[in-house]
Order: C-alpha cells, then structure tokens, then sequence
C-alpha cells in the first residue's frame, strides 16, 4: 500500500524529565496525593482522537511510577538538547510511518483541556504545507508582554493559512509609537501573542530535525522551534479555542494546584 493510501495515525507523547532547576523532580511532586505526570497521562486519555499515547523519559523512578500505573513508557537518551529531539527519539523506537503526527503534551500541565490536543492535531492536519503546528493566546497586560520567560510569536496569512514567522522571549511585535512615546506604557500591543508550549508534528519532521545542527537563533534564544524555521519549514499557528490554565514552574505553582478542588483535575 502506497503512504498516500495509508492511514494518518496520531500518537500523543508526554515527555517526563525528572530534572528541573526551579523545581527538582518534578514529575512525581504530587497533586492531591498523586504524582503530577499521572493527572498529565489521564488528561491524555481523554484525548479519544488519538490513536496511542506513551511517556517519554530518561528516568528510571518516572518510569516506574508510570508504569505501575499502567500507562505505556518509552526511555530516552538524557543528552537531548530539546524536548523535539526526544519526541524524535520515540517516534524512532516506535517505528511510526513518516506521515504520522505526534502531539506534544507538556508534563507539567495537568489542567491542560484535551480540546486543545485536537485543535493543533487538526491544525496541522488542515495546512498540508506545513510539518508543525502550535497554538498562541493574546497577550493583555504590558508586565507579561515584557518578560522574557513568555514567550511571544507573531504570525502572518498566508494562502489563507496562518503562519509562525518569528518566537522571541523579546517583546514583539514593536509599538512604535508607543516606544517613542513619554507615557508609561500599561498594556501591550494589539497583535501581542503568547505562544504555547503545545506542538503537533509530522513524524517526517522528526526525522529530519534530528540531522539539523542547532541553529544561532535557536541557541540565542533558547527556542527549539526556531530550529524548524531556520531550515525553511512552516509551522501553522492558530488562537487557542479555550484558556490554558497555568502549568507547574515554582513550588508556588504546585501549591496553588493543590489549593484547587479534586474537582478541577477530574472533570472532563
């Protein structure tokens, strides 16, 4: 059977790194008395539109906590200089066809509503031009326009598909008037995006993004994304359809998850 006649299956990854430099081991910290990664893996299990999904990690206690739970997992390298190029790594293992897409959900956001796994699954599915899609938010206040932990994307149309064309941890897009201007600014521009750390990408990207160098934007700003447009490929970006709640960084954020209803983690 030819890859035209072959069906598009869709895997969704978790990838779970025990270290972090905010918050050491983080993806067993508990949440109600249960570990983090596993309110992120039964959140991926409302996702119904995917065919599979699977943990990612370079962690042997991730793993058991995992598996013991009954979902399935994949060890990774722990010398990855981006969580891509782990997804890359699994999709390796896996054998998954070239055509196939891979949704990239975050282990450290256990609110995260499955709506948004297959808005940027179809996103992508719908731009066939484009090897990677992504999501954005719009950006209210000027404080969050301006710190470099968020990260800003601007976009264009084109052929009535919207497009990536820059990820900066710099505020962008540029009022200039505004710069210019004496006044204390309070609120950011209009087309001030905030880009989600939510990806879908073609299996056939993978392949090749593990051959690609790091690119200079890509180490400037510590995006991995950049990589992607630096060697010409597109990657289709849409508004999110519902609010992301706020994921885990600091012990603060763990606290103020553990401060929520029981409720909140186990409605649909």
């Amino acid at each position: 059977m030819s890859s035209a006649l072959m069906p598009v299956r869709t895997h969704i990854v978790i990838p779970a790194r025990l270290k972090s430099t905010r918050l050491p081991n983080k993806p067993l910290l508990t949440i109600h008395g249960k570990p983090m990664i596993l309110w992120v893996a039964e959140k991926a299990q409302l996702a119904d539109f995917a065919d599979d999904m699977c943990i990612a990690t370079d962690d042997e206690s991730v793993a058991k906590v995992c598996a013991e739970a009954g979902f399935d997992v994949v060890m990774t390298r722990s010398d990855h200089a981006s969580g891509t190029d782990r997804l890359a790594e699994v999709a390796a293992i896996k054998g998954w066809a070239a055509h196939d897409i891979v949704v990239n959900m975050q282990g450290d956001e256990p609110l995260i509503p499955p709506l948004l796994l297959e808005q940027v699954k179809t996103l992508l599915v719908q731009d066939a031009e484009s090897v990677m899609a992504t999501l954005c938010e719009p950006i209210e206040d000027y404080n969050t326009f301006i710190h470099p932990s968020v990260v800003k994307v601007v976009s264009q149309n084109t052929n009535n598909q919207q497009r990536a064309i820059y990820f900066s941890r710099a505020p962008i897009p540029c009022d200039r008037d505004v710069v210019l201007s004496d006044e204390d600014n309070t609120q950011a521009p209009k087309n001030a995006y905030r880009h989600l750390g939510l990806y879908a990408y073609r299996v056939s990207l993978l392949q090749q993004f593990v051959h690609w160098s790091q690119t200079p934007l890509e180490i400037l700003e510590s995006l991995e994304q950049l990589r992607v447009l630096e060697n010409g490929g597109h990657i289709a970006i849409a508004k999110a359809a519902c609010p992301l709640p706020a994921g885990v960084d600091t012990q603060e954020d763990l606290d103020r998850l553990n401060a929520m209803s029981l409720t909140a983690f186990q409605d649909d």
